[in-house]
């Protein structure tokens, strides 16, 4: 006896999500393929959190207004489950919304520079939020109960966020988030009039087929284990695991799309990055400064790095790096003796200063600095004069101030 119960279609994983792609298109202008590829698959992945570990944030950021990062998070809101828009939410009402019975939600936090701007600091706490929930294993403690009658309890945190702001975000939230870079439309950039009344059942629609083709390939996406591309390991292997899954649950050409997708994102990420100053500092130093030199005064130091014209060190928080600043993102790191780097006394033919010495950055160079360039360091910065032995600062410094980047083709000065 045959079975009167029909079976339902199968959904084709790779046309769905080129569905989605094409919806995005339809409204959204990123500034690479890749932008694309990775917001189809980011929505999808929020139709599986349930099968992942981490749940990546996706942040639409722009140096400008006027530049679609809102209209981006409205179409995402169409395609996601239990979709929450907000500009502005107490970390309590969230973690009492993660935990809800209703499933996890899909938060969507536009001008997010409000938490993580200059002027931002009362929001620790819904940093805390946005932060832990990125693992499975994130939540919050906090009392419950009135009175004296307080209980212990932990609220979850895990959910999938998508953010939009200006500017940029700290390098705890970056680390977290796979970034689109927005830009104005340029006069040839055309979109779709977005009307909510007639495109909101339009994208409902494929949320809908997202939510069915999710079940059908839940289990295989539980039990996978992505490749991921040469030299993506750590924290951005963390982040992509997901989306490469569900890539590769989808099949067709998107398994080697979201490769693709996967290292230009995470190779543009760092070009942009400026979150990471001491990563920043230690690379400028071993790079631009030092160039095989044994050691350097403080003052000398200081002096390179604010001749650096494409460099932040100019304008710290509204002023030019000095001693203090340097010692300070210098000692987060340590020696090959695992003590915080600190200057120490140099001896020179006019005094004892305070420097640094290479042998006690060479460590924290080695872990955390890119490789050095192919080029000779100095082809760069040749008219930048190095220090060893019988220096003085003020010789140093002068040198410095007097050295004109026309002299650049010239052998770099030791003094």
């Amino acid at each position: 006896m045959t079975d009167p119960t029909p079976t339902p279609p199968t959904i084709d994983g790779a046309a769905l999500l080129n569905e989605v792609e094409a919806f995005h298109r339809r409204f959204n202008v990123f500034p690479t393929e890749s932008g694309y590829v990775a917001v189809a698959l980011w929505d999808a992945h929020a139709h599986l959190i349930d099968c992942f570990e981490t749940t990546p944030r996706i942040a639409f950021l722009s140096p400008e207004p006027g530049s679609g990062k809102s209209r981006a998070l409205e179409i995402v809101e169409l395609l996601t489950p239990r979709p929450v828009a907000t500009v502005s939410a107490s970390a309590n009402a969230l973690y009492r919304l993660v935990d809800s019975a209703d499933g996890l939600p899909t938060v969507l936090f536009d001008e997010v520079d409000t938490i993580f701007g200059p002027k931002a600091g009362a929001d620790e706490a819904l940093r805390g939020f946005l932060n832990a929930g990125y693992r499975r294993i994130g939540g919050a403690l906090r009392c419950v109960g009135e009175g004296s009658n307080q209980n212990a309890q932990v609220f979850g945190s895990y959910c999938a966020v998508a953010m939009a702001g200006l500017g940029s975000l700290p390098d705890t939230v970056l680390t977290r988030s796979v970034i689109i870079r927005m830009r104005k439309r340029a006069p040839n950039e055309k979109v779709e009039s977005y009307r909510q009344r007639i495109h909101d059942q339009q994208g409902h629609a494929i949320r809908d087929r997202l939510a069915k083709w999710a079940k059908t390939v839940s289990d295989q996406v539980a039990g996978a284990w992505p490749a991921m591309p040469e030299g993506v390991t750590d924290r951005p292997a963390d982040v992509w695991e997901p989306l490469l899954a569900v890539a590769d649950a989808a099949g067709g050409d998107w398994p080697a799309r979201a490769r693709a997708a996967c290292l230009e994102l995470i190779n543009a990420g760092h070009d942009n990055d400026e979150a990471s100053m001491g990563v920043r500092l230690l690379t400028d130093l071993r790079d631009k400064v030092f160039c095989g030199e044994d050691r350097m005064p403080t003052a000398a130091i200081i002096e390179c790095l604010l001749r650096m014209d494409d460099a932040p060190w100019g304008d710290l928080d509204d002023k030019p790096i000095n001693s203090r600043t340097l010692a300070r993102l210098l000692g987060q790191y340590v020696t090959p003796h695992i003590k915080p780097i600190k200057p120490r006394g140099i001896r020179t033919a006019s005094g004892f200063p305070k420097g640094y010495y290479a042998e006690d950055l060479a460590d924290a160079w080695s872990r955390y600095c890119p490789p050095s360039p192919g080029e000779s360091a100095t082809s760069a910065t040749s008219a930048t004069p190095q220090v060893s032995g019988g220096a003085s600062v003020a010789d140093t410094a002068t040198a410095i101030r007097h050295t004109s980047t026309e002299t650049a083709t010239q052998p770099a000065l030791t003094i």
